[in-house]
């Protein structure tokens, strides 16, 4: 008997299905047909719910994004926490917590098959959390802590840059040169953005890991 699921019930299967998937065997690896024999459907519905095996990346991604960026958007509306410290908690949120699935997704990414949804992730992950951070900056801007006029594009600068340039599948510094390359991000990011020096010392808890 064909069992019929309501529409975001069945979704978020697919979602689920094809996120473990993508984990386990690698995205490249993963077809379509793997993802719905998983479930046991027809491949008519699998097309019903995504038009191809991108366009589920696309939702896992920002699936995935949307649950940071509620925790950052929180972050930036309290009118209790300085700009200093909104800056500090948002970076930290986007930390995947030992145990979690986003550790496991962001474990999985590092593999040379997932390549394509390491390169997708990243690109999408900065394009949600640059408003918002820019959304930080100008009320430091407003409050005397940062100083520049182009908060926006200053900050897709750090984000790509440090994206890049600490990401572990990409570069495989030895302790000594990340610490050197943390310490001229982290003074790159006081000139860009106009901030005292030592403003930005918590970076060096959230991108070593302490």
């Amino acid at each position: 008997m064909r069992i019929v699921k309501e529409h975001d019930v069945r979704r978020k299967e697919l979602l689920d299905t094809a996120e473990k998937l993508f984990t386990t065997k690698g995205y490249n690896e993963t077809t379509i047909n793997d993802i719905r024999e998983a479930i046991g459907i027809a491949k008519g519905t699998f097309y019903h719910y995504f038009k191809s095996k991108e366009k589920i990346l696309d939702a896992i991604i920002d699936r995935i994004i949307e649950q940071d960026l509620i925790r950052a958007r929180d972050i930036v509306a309290d009118p209790s926490i300085s700009p200093m410290e909104k800056l500090y908690r948002v970076l930290l949120a986007q930390r995947p917590s030992s145990g979690d699935s986003k550790e496991e997704i962001t474990q999985s990414l590092h593999e040379p098959e997932n390549a394509e949804m390491h390169l997708k992730t990243m690109i999408r992950a900065i394009e949600s959390l640059a408003p918002v951070i820019t959304e930080v900056i100008e009320q430091g801007i407003a409050s005397g802590d940062f100083h520049t006029e182009y908060p926006r594009e200053v900050v897709d600068m750090l984000l790509i840059t440090g994206q890049m340039l600490f990401d572990e599948a990409l570069f495989q510094w030895s302790p000594e040169e990340q610490l050197r390359r943390l310490q001229a991000f982290i003074q790159a990011m006081e000139l860009l953005l106009g901030a005292s020096k030592g403003s930005f010392d918590f970076m060096y808890d959230i991108l070593m890991g302490g």
